[in-house]
């Protein structure tokens, strides 16, 4: 595999290209593993593969660029590649699981894994419910998709001692987004912070255990202990992506609610319908009237929300201020990262593909 990714595309058609071979490549070799299990198995690698594909790839890109900061690029990148490409697998395996919990509709632009088998199961004329189905295939795939994950890392190629630095932060972080998601499904359940001060304490640390550890801090950290990096860039890599995590959130949370569905690739509001305490939704009922707020908690969680309901909520939203309160907070979370990459040591690539990946992050559409 060509050595040299541009820094200045850092996570552009070539290596996008290049963690995609790896996914690929490697689901191809369970394919005779499943084969010998049985041919139920088939559609079950084939949402894989239809998962898989696509996507931004920046956990893979700030994994490899991170080791770029900590030890230039590897003469053969096809052992990063796959350790860094792993982490996509880890993700796609959260969403399998996400998308059941928020009860999504769709994808990437396609059905949501439990809506696919759901599917399937009435085209086929199963026995039993349907949905439940749907729903058992869903966190199966996504349970498969999560020990893929550590295989694929384990058997990367790098070398043992570089991977053995690195395991204790790939464990942290499949624990982090667990627990993320359990103060999650806490929040929207109300069974946790009861106060708006409190309420906005618990969005913040699922922001931080669900998406900024997870999406920047440990992929990056990672890398730099592939590199063999030091402990001040590893010191760097949380003092970067914490800020630059929350930051990547907020925009999703923004999108969630304002987002171009035609871009987004799910519908329109569709954080709402689901009843996501967002810090987009702290902020607003904690700035809004007493009548605005009722209604804004009125409209949380409802799926049969329609155009009008969502430009209601949009309507209470940004006149509470906390649109504008929230697209400050990315931009200073955004400004605190690459104030980092100002100061720390590393290579000249890492630090310009850290900085246009931080760029990338947050001033997106999608």
């Amino acid at each position: 595999m060509c050595a040299y990714f541009d820094p200045a595309a850092p996570a552009g058609d070539d290596f996008r290209r290049a963690v995609q071979n790896a996914v690929s490549g490697f689901l191809d070799s369970q394919k005779p593993v499943l084969g010998v299990i049985g041919a139920e198995l088939e559609p079950v690698l084939a949402a894989a593969r239809d998962y898989t594909s696509g996507g931004k790839r920046l956990r893979p890109a700030f994994c490899y660029w991170a080791r770029v900061a900590a030890a230039g690029q590897p003469v053969d990148a096809a052992p990063l590649i796959r350790a860094a490409a792993s982490l996509e697998l880890l993700h796609v395996s959260a969403l399998m699981h996400d998308d059941v919990m928020d009860h999504s509709d769709t994808r990437r632009g396609l059905p949501a894994a439990h809506r696919r088998f759901e599917a399937a199961h009435l085209e086929m004329s199963g026995s039993g419910s349907a949905q439940d189905y749907g729903t058992d295939m869903a966190i199966l795939l996504g349970d498969l998709l999560l020990v893929w994950s550590a295989e694929m890392f384990s058997g990367s190629g790098v070398d043992p001692l570089r991977l053995s630095a690195a395991t204790p932060l790939l464990e942290a972080v499949r624990t982090e987004v667990t627990c993320g998601q359990v103060l999650d499904v806490a929040a929207e359940a109300r069974l946790a912070g009861g106060t708006s001060e409190s309420a906005l304490d618990l969005v913040n640390r699922v922001v931080e255990f669900k998406s900024a550890r997870y999406t920047v801090v440990r992929p990056a950290q990672i890398g730099v202990s592939l590199g063999g990096g030091t402990d001040s860039l590893h010191q760097a890599m949380l003092d970067f992506g914490s800020p630059l995590g929350r930051a990547f959130q907020f925009r999703d949370d923004l999108l969630g609610v304002f987002g171009d569905a035609g871009l987004t690739g799910k519908p329109a509001g569709g954080d709402l319908r689901e009843g996501k305490r967002t810090v987009l939704v702290a902020h607003a009922l904690a700035a809004s009237t007493p009548a605005d707020a009722a209604r804004l908690e009125s409209l949380l969680g409802r799926p049969d929300l329609d155009d009008a309901d969502v430009a209601d909520a949009r309507r209470i939203i940004e006149r509470s201020g906390a649109r504008a309160e929230v697209e400050k907070d990315i931009e200073n979370g955004y400004q605190r990262a690459v104030a980092v990459l100002d100061h720390a040591e590393m290579t000249h690539d890492g630090a310009r593909a850290l900085r246009e990946l931080a760029r990338q992050s947050v001033r997106r559409d999608s």
